[in-house]
């Protein structure tokens, strides 16, 4: 009989980051995969930002997002996803803000600064 653990024994995860197959090696998902989870996970959201602060244009797609940055300020964790265009603020996995890209952003020491973030 196969070793099993009881079932309330907690499992241990030693790598949460979600991993791919790739020609027989585990490999990181890569930027597209990333900007696609976060933008797929709020879409309407991001729709609805990007309309209500004036930005919305013709053939609006997921595919059209092609950076990512994000990093950590104390527990929270700040992503700006961007397109030639526009630029969206997440706060964890929520959409917060959306303002016209401009190059000033990328390598901002605060580029949550450029956003409204809410009260």
């Amino acid at each position: 009989m196969p070793w099993r653990l009881p079932q309330d024994t907690p499992t241990i995860v030693r790598n949460p980051v979600s991993a791919r197959e790739h020609h027989g090696g585990m490999t990181a998902p890569t930027v597209e995969a990333a900007i696609h989870e976060l933008m797929d996970l709020a879409w309407n959201l991001v729709y609805d930002l990007l309309d209500e602060r004036g930005l919305l244009g013709e053939g609006l797609f997921v595919e059209e997002y092609t950076g990512i940055h994000s990093w950590l300020d104390g527990p929270v964790r700040y992503t700006v996803v961007h397109s030639r265009d526009v630029a969206v603020l997440f706060v964890s996995t929520r959409p917060v803000d959306a303002i016209a890209f401009h190059h000033d952003l990328l390598g901002a020491d605060d580029p949550k600064s450029y956003f409204t973030l809410p009260g």
